[in-house]
């Protein structure tokens, strides 16, 4: 179903003459049932909490809470469907009639960046409690803003990463597994954009975030479908940690660059066209395969098709989407494609960090041909609009 495109543009961060580097949380706490005593290091930091979260995390989440609840003097309040401008305006009035002196993050990622930056925007320390492995949102100082309707609009640096990180293992198995392959295509996005933007860098800090990004795609080729088969196993876990907490330093030692790039912006462009049909790391797992696509069809490289057919391997076996079907796109027309494409080439986007320029034509080309064969000779500047045609819907 076709979204309007809203007025407002879609934005990445930009570098600046000094370097200014939100790295990682104040302080980290994880295992198992660590949420039931955690009352005492949150009133470390405040003891007016305004929890912000969605009313099914709540019902989830709240024996394990009970020891907040009662120990603190709290206020909860749902917020919504989407981190949107709505939500955040109504969040910060409840939070100063409460008068919080702290905000606390529980859910997935949207909640999380929605308290992420209440907090930011109220000046007030926040403690985020992920509720599933699906994003690394728990530990960035970044949020993302969409409209009511679920379509990307842009996002915002946040001054400082969360003081207080609460990554339970007992809450997270709670989750559907979808969101932990969510999370997986999420993470390994990492390296496939951070080597391509940052891949020829001399700078130290940008090299380490380059290479923890490699150390995170390998981990998770090696260890997401054993984990998949056995939940809060060793390999689960170490899975778990991968996308959440290793996926989040990769952006904090390398800044914006190291972040988003093609995969991410394709992510954004769907967001318009797609609504919630499918989640966040979804979107972005076929948004590598559309960039490694672009890279094969307009550079020639053999690398980025050897590593397409890698992944559409690893994707089968997991459950990641592999084309537009997959993310329950099938019957997407030529007009919903192009404002995908359309999105995900704005001046502004994060596609433009790839070392060549992308066309409009040849985005929709990759968009449709993401499990093509590697000896395919369907040369990029010899597709049409007519022939991307035959792939969708008229």
């Amino acid at each position: 179903m076709p979204n309007q495109r809203p007025t407002q543009t879609v934005s990445h961060q930009t570098s600046s003459s000094f370097l200014t580097l939100t790295v990682a949380p104040g302080k980290i706490i994880r295992g198992s049932g660590v949420l039931q005593t955690a009352s005492a290091e949150i009133t470390r930091i405040g003891t007016r909490p305004l929890i912000i979260a969605g009313n099914s995390t709540q019902t989830i989440a709240q024996k394990s809470l009970q020891a907040i609840l009662t120990k603190l003097n709290t206020a909860q309040s749902n917020y919504g469907v989407d981190c949107c401008e709505a939500s955040l305006k109504a969040l910060k009035k409840t939070a100063q009639e409460h008068q919080a002196d702290v905000i606390i993050g529980i859910g997935g990622g949207k909640a999380l960046d929605t308290a992420k930056l209440v907090a930011d925007q109220l000046q007030l320390p926040v403690v985020t409690i992920p509720t599933s492995a699906a994003t690394c949102a728990a530990w960035t100082a970044l949020s993302n803003v969409y409209s009511e309707s679920g379509a990307f609009l842009y996002d915002v640096a946040l001054s400082r990463c969360p003081d207080l990180l609460i990554l339970d293992y007992d809450l997270i198995q709670t989750a559907p597994q979808r969101t932990l392959v969510a999370g997986i295509g999420d993470a390994i996005a990492k390296w496939y954009e951070a080597s391509v933007s940052s891949g020829n860098s001399q700078q130290t800090l940008i090299i380490s975030a380059v290479q923890q990004a490699r150390v995170l795609r390998d981990i998770l080729l090696q260890k997401s479908a054993t984990a998949l088969k056995e939940p809060d196993s060793q390999d689960w876990r170490e899975v778990v940690d991968a996308t959440v907490l290793l996926a989040g330093v990769i952006g904090g030692l390398g800044g914006a660059q190291c972040r988003t790039v093609a995969a991410h912006a394709v992510h954004n462009g769907l967001t318009h066209i797609s609504g919630h049909s499918s989640i966040h790391g979804e979107k972005v797992a076929y948004g590598i395969l559309v960039q490694l696509r672009l890279e094969e069809m307009l550079q020639s490289n053999q690398l980025a098709a050897s590593a397409r057919q890698q992944l559409l391997k690893f994707y089968a076996e997991i459950g990641l989407p592999k084309n537009l079907s997959d993310l329950g796109l099938g019957n997407i027309t030529l007009k919903e494609l192009q404002t995908a494409a359309e999105v995900a080439l704005d001046p502004q986007s994060d596609i433009h960090r790839l070392p060549f320029k992308v066309a409009l034509e040849q985005l929709m080309a990759a968009m449709v041909s993401t499990t093509a064969p590697t000896d395919s000779r369907d040369v990029i500047n010899r597709v049409s609009t007519r022939g991307i045609s035959e792939e969708v819907s008229e």
